[in-house]
């Protein structure tokens, strides 16, 4: 984005409600836009009428903004394209119905479409609405399967394109039982290390545990594995930034993703850092594991 020829740079982010538009909203003001949530409609266009802020705009709209219909939107999008002044790009987070339905679930929320029936029917309702505005998108993010992680770091990929920011590295752990992790860059393969399932005081607990990262450590094979992968990631990175790569994903994975993995990725996350790299750290299985406890009713949207 950041077309120097165009006063404002804006971002529409919608989909049905549940599909990540607050995550999606968070992420961009990572990345240091300029974000309002749920302006009417009708105000959009003063926006773009003073002088400009300096930095892009994203706009959270979807149908809890108080003026919402389907052909007001179509017709803002429009305006702002036929705009010589803006710069305009329009997001659609979609989702499987089928995981709107669970998500809704999990948070007991009512559906904005439909406050005394089931949620259900107000997300099929929702999805049939927003036919026309899909069709409209500049980007579309699929975010069934995503978690709040995946959607952020999908965000950076498409929107944090030519800022000067250092390239920002996620470090994860999985199970290859529940396969890879969606777009992971590099995968690393940890079975080979000492499995400390088979301990039975360190099987209840997980890689960051300092106990099984000593277990993991212990393996005659694990430093020169570690000293090897370190150098090969450290070599590798400014490479992938001179390329204009602005997120790069590793991944480790081992049978469980709870033990050898998860220390694995801890160690390199912790060199990363202390060798300056922005990193953050995801471990799939551990999240899938706290997102099978039972669900308070005060619990947020998780995507």
């Amino acid at each position: 984005m950041q077309n120097p020829t165009h006063d404002h740079q804006l971002v529409l982010v919608t989909g049905p409600s549940g599909a990540g538009r607050s995550t999606a909203i968070h992420a961009f003001e990572d990345l240091g836009y300029e974000v309002i949530d749920n302006l009417p409609l009708s105000l959009v266009p003063r926006l773009t009428d003073g002088p400009p802020l300096g930095r892009p705009i994203a706009l959270g709209l979807d149908v809890r903004n108080r003026d919402f219909n389907t052909t007001a939107l179509i017709e803002l999008i429009d305006t702002l394209t036929r705009n010589p002044n803006v710069e305009l790009e329009v997001l659609y987070l979609d989702c499987g119905a089928t995981e709107l339905i669970r998500r809704y679930s999990q948070t007991r929320r009512r559906h904005p479409l439909a406050p005394a029936e089931t949620p259900t029917e107000g997300i099929l309702r929702e999805i049939e609405l927003l036919i026309p505005i899909r069709a409209r998108a500049d980007h579309l993010i699929e975010t069934t399967d995503m978690s709040p992680h995946d959607l952020k770091a999908e965000i950076g990929r498409w929107f944090a394109a030519g800022k000067q920011a250092p390239m920002a590295v996620s470090v994860q752990s999985f199970s290859f039982k529940r396969g890879l992790p969606r777009g992971v860059d590099m995968v690393f393969d940890c079975r080979f290390l000492r499995n400390p399932h088979w301990e039975p005081s360190l099987r209840e607990l997980d890689g960051r545990d300092a106990a099984v990262a000593q277990f993991v450590g212990q393996d005659e094979r694990f430093d020169e594995f570690f000293h090897r992968l370190q150098g090969l990631v450290t070599m590798l990175l400014p490479a992938q930034v001179a390329e204009g790569k602005a997120h790069l994903s590793i991944g480790f994975g081992c049978t469980g993703g709870q033990h050898r993995s998860v220390a694995v990725a801890e160690k390199l996350a912790k060199a990363l850092a202390q060798a300056g790299w922005p990193v953050s750290k995801r471990h799939r299985e551990l999240e899938r594991k706290m997102t099978e406890l039972p669900v308070s009713a005060n619990r947020v949207d998780r995507a």
